[in-house]
């Protein structure tokens, strides 16, 4: 396995992290405009709880787990982590806050990391004219030249390169050329909840299995974005985060993961999008007794049925209802894990002896806070 490039631009990138303004929008594309519409926002209180079972006889456990992170939609309040052992805060080699903790001959029983804290988020809306970027410079190419790098499941090989210049078709705009991206993948792929009999999700997100058997989960999605937007010339990065599901508000099962894309634009910085949730709502299917729960599970606000206009809501817009955990794939934590790259901190990285254990737990609940 590879490890990743150094990033040398980091203090830079991290800068243009807050390219993405919070404020008011229409829709990107299409359609009349509604007016100036001001961001939602919610307030949650959210925990997480881990916990990691030791194998008997082993000598150390490290741990490294996902805190949230604070970005120009978040405000995080009143962290609070609480353990039985010392916990310390490091920085990732994607600039990732990670928490890290290390256990020394573990006795019986789980080790338990508990995190609480207070999320204010806001929705990200955008107004997006394609008129006002343009193609980026050498400059700008050489500064984000971390973000037009392959990984480990984000491949870039002679199909992805002949596959992405028919999709943009040399188109150079990056918006414009994003959004080919973005609509061939919502009407190639279809998220394996619609169907979960016979579609199923890659373990790792995966570029290959996406564009291959044409599916996958919201990380198989977006590596596939992710592969065809930088062999376009792109800066992409993906995020990782959950969902605060209206439907397991205040319910104590584990919400797991999402995750979503931003892609730079001279003018305007990172844009988000999420093209996984964009082909729940705005790509027509049949809603059964074995998929209605998952396709409820998956979404942010609820879902109602079709409704066409989340196609041009996801690129550009985000809603409220998601916490960020990371960005970035093939991490390098700090300090070092022994046992290779982080493929993306979702929940928890744990070694046992030197070696990656996946014999833990996670809870993940929250409860929106009343206006």
């Amino acid at each position: 396995m590879n490890f990743p490039r150094i990033r040398s631009k980091q203090i830079i990138l991290s800068v243009l992290a807050a390219g993405v303004a919070i404020g008011v929008s229409v829709r990107v594309f299409g359609g009349d405009a509604p007016g100036m519409v001001a961001p939602k926002q919610a307030t949650f209180q959210v925990k997480n709880e881990f916990k990691v079972q030791a194998p008997k006889g082993a000598k150390t456990v490290r741990m490294w787990f996902a805190i949230p992170q604070e970005d120009a939609a978040s405000v995080v309040r009143d962290l609070r982590v609480t353990a039985d052992f010392p916990v310390q805060y490091f920085r990732d080699d994607w600039g990732n806050r990670v928490g890290y903790a290390e256990v020394s001959a573990p006795g019986e029983g789980p080790i338990t990391v508990r995190e609480e804290f207070a999320l204010t988020r806001t929705e990200i809306r955008n107004t997006i004219d394609p008129a006002k970027t343009r193609p980026l410079t050498e400059q700008e190419r050489a500064a984000l030249f971390a973000y037009l790098q392959p990984t480990t499941h984000v491949i870039i090989n002679d199909q992805i390169k002949s596959l992405s210049a028919s999709i943009v078709g040399g188109e150079t705009n990056p918006i414009l050329a994003a959004r080919k991206i973005y609509d061939w993948t919502l009407l190639n792929v279809d998220y394996w909840v619609k169907d979960p009999d016979h579609l199923k999700a890659s373990s790792v997100g995966s570029t290959e299995y996406c564009l291959t058997k044409k599916t996958g989960n919201c990380t198989d999605f977006h590596s596939l974005f992710a592969s065809l937007a930088i062999a376009a010339g792109i800066p992409t990065r993906m995020i990782y985060g959950s969902l605060l599901k209206p439907t397991l508000n205040g319910m104590q099962v584990d919400g797991s993961y999402h995750c979503w894309i931003q892609f730079f634009a001279p003018n305007y910085g990172w844009i988000p999008l999420d093209v996984s949730l964009a082909n729940i709502y705005g790509k027509e299917f049949p809603l059964t007794e074995k998929n209605k729960k998952l396709v409820e599970l998956t979404t942010a606000t609820g879902y109602r049925g079709f409704d066409a206009s989340k196609v041009d809501y996801y690129f550009g817009n985000l809603d409220e209802r998601r916490v960020t955990w990371s960005m970035g794939r093939d991490l390098i934590m700090q300090p070092p894990q022994n046992d290779g790259p982080v493929n993306a901190l979702v929940k928890i990285y744990v070694e046992v002896d030197g070696k990656q254990s996946t014999d833990w737990t996670r809870e993940f609940t929250y409860a929106e806070v009343a206006k």
